[in-house]
């Protein structure tokens, strides 16, 4: 008996929140319809009005980048050499020991019969 008042109780539940979703959506789609001329009349003024300063923005920004890009570029090429040249000499040690220890032959397995 229990089950079944539970297994009802469930039914209730489900039955409740799709009816919600039913009704938040259904709200939704009419508050969206309603708001729908002022987004796009807005939509278009502000369009209108922002296109020349985002123009501006654009030839602004495209100046910069070309004006700072090559700096920027120089100093990040400067301070990986910056970077590189205090582990030059363990650079250097490090091609000794490989070249040294790749020239040599590989060591034959002795097999005891």
């Amino acid at each position: 008996m229990l089950a079944l008042g539970l297994a009802l109780l469930g039914v209730l539940l489900v039955v409740l929140i799709a009816g919600g979703l039913a009704v938040s959506m259904l709200l939704r789609a009419v508050v969206w319809a309603v708001l729908l001329p002022f987004r796009i009349l807005f939509g278009l003024l502000f369009g209108i009005l922002l296109l020349p300063l985002l123009l501006i923005k654009v030839v602004v920004v495209g100046l910069l980048l070309v004006v700072i890009g090559p700096i920027v570029l120089i100093s990040l090429l400067g301070a990986a050499l910056a970077l590189a040249v205090p582990l030059f000499p363990f650079l250097c040690i490090g091609f000794v020991i490989w070249a040294v220890t790749r020239s040599r032959r590989s060591a034959v397995a002795y097999r005891d019969v």
